[in-house]
């Protein structure tokens, strides 16, 4: 770990456009209850890239951090040649995170969630000391349990038990990470809501998920990978979604660019794509309507049972909220895909034939998308996309690396007591 010259900024919420410092883990504007988002505000308008830091924290002048943590590698992005000829494309931009070594992609989680907890965690700054909470659909769990081992930052991880099978490691995990799951047939929401017991315990605290702007413009670094790579804003950004956070992280990046003035003045059209059956953006959004439609819990659990992009399974996604997805999608334009299983796959064979790694399920979804997107004519041959392909290279990690995976400590029931809940995680702390 490196303390370093804070980054100069201050956050603003989106609703009232109330100014505060960043002081105590702030995630919430303190003056309405009609909350929105908080944005970091950086001192620094335009963007400097600092090759003397490493990986990710080459972009720290508009990252909300006060230090640096060792370990972290950055998004890469190249122009691709083989996909971008099979789909007619001139301009086609792959921003990888994963594992690539060719292309100097070095993620060992295999996810641009590590893009994410890298900032968070080097956020910390004067907030008390005590366990951070992180909810996970697996993929996140995976980078913040390896960040804060490494790190030695007490974490308490909640997921839900059907997707431990995403938490696996090259190394050991330090006891510093404890994780636990929410019982089998429950699902991100499920783990929400255990997670949420918990943070109502002392010496606990949230890790804030989409309203954590250290969150939100660590994964948008994937955006400033883009455009500093390009040299210009794309015309269009693709990715799959589940909370819609990474997408509004890439809003927010543009935003930031056409400030800076060297790089454009244009919107990225927002090109998003869910696993179909489990549509609930979409759904809300092709009738565009800001409150996501009523949905049975049940039913909800069934189609997250069928989708193969499991991380894309987030039942109460940031979307309606001030500053969220719907108002990122407003702003911007763009539209919201369905995808099955099988395109999914197939879009992943295209990519691993043409282009020559593996995909995460959720990518796939996006290339998939990308595809659906040119047969239907929604994009220009000559247009500059960029197509963020959030996880890859897990394959051939694993067939690399001695593959270890971390046991829950505790697995709760899907309706559990929450004074049991809480009694048993703070025991796991003090033992």
């Amino acid at each position: 770990m490196t303390v370093f010259s804070k980054t100069k900024y201050h956050l603003q919420s989106l609703c009232c456009g109330t100014v505060l410092a960043d002081q105590y883990w702030e995630l919430y504007c303190p003056n309405t209850a009609e909350r929105g988002l908080l944005r970091a505000i950086y001192d620094s308008r335009q963007l400097v890239v600092d090759q003397s830091l490493q990986g990710l924290y080459r972009f720290s002048s508009w990252l909300p951090i006060c230090k640096t943590l060792n370990g972290s590698a950055a998004p890469v992005t190249y122009k691709s040649i083989a996909l971008a000829k099979e789909l007619g494309l001139t301009n086609l931009y792959i921003t990888f995170n994963g594992y690539w070594p060719e292309k100097g992609a070095f993620m060992s989680t295999g996810t641009f969630k590590e893009c994410e907890a890298y900032t968070v965690c080097a956020r910390i700054n004067n907030n008390p000391e005590g366990v951070m909470v992180v909810a996970s659909a697996g993929n996140t769990a995976r980078a913040f349990a390896k960040v804060c081992s490494e790190n030695k930052i007490p974490v308490l991880i909640v997921v839900p038990e059907d997707n431990l099978n995403a938490l696996w490691f090259d190394q050991e995990i330090d006891p510093c990470v404890k994780l636990i799951a929410a019982a089998s047939g429950g699902d991100y929401f499920d783990a929400i809501h255990l997670s949420n017991l918990a943070c109502q315990t002392a010496g606990f605290y949230p890790e804030g998920g989409s309203k954590n702007v250290a969150r939100r413009d660590g994964m948008g670094t994937t955006v400033l990978s883009a455009v500093s790579t390009i040299g210009k804003i794309p015309d269009y950004y693709f990715q799959a979604i589940g909370s819609g956070t990474g997408a509004i992280a890439a809003w927010e990046a543009n935003l930031r660019f056409i400030e800076d003035g060297r790089y454009g003045s244009n919107k990225m059209r927002l090109m998003l794509s869910q696993n179909a059956p489990f549509l609930p953006i979409k759904d809300a959004w092709d009738i565009d309507s800001r409150d996501l439609l009523p949905f049975d819990d049940d039913i909800a659990r069934h189609q997250v049972e069928l989708i193969a992009a499991k991380v894309l399974s987030n039942r109460k996604p940031t979307y309606g909220i001030v500053g969220g997805l719907y108002d990122a999608m407003k702003d911007a334009g763009g539209d919201i895909f369905a995808v099955s299983n099988e395109e999914g796959a197939n879009a992943a064979e295209l990519f691993r034939d043409l282009e020559g790694n593996d995909l995460e399920p959720a990518a796939a979804v996006a290339v998939a998308s990308l595809i659906q997107a040119v047969k239907e004519g929604f994009v220009e041959p000559d247009a500059t996309i960029m197509l963020n392909v959030t996880g890859g290279g897990i394959v051939r990690f694993k067939q690399e690396h001695k593959i270890t995976y971390l046991k829950p400590q505790l697995v709760f029931p899907l309706n559990p007591d929450p004074q049991m809940v809480q009694e048993k995680i703070k025991a796991l702390f003090q033992n």
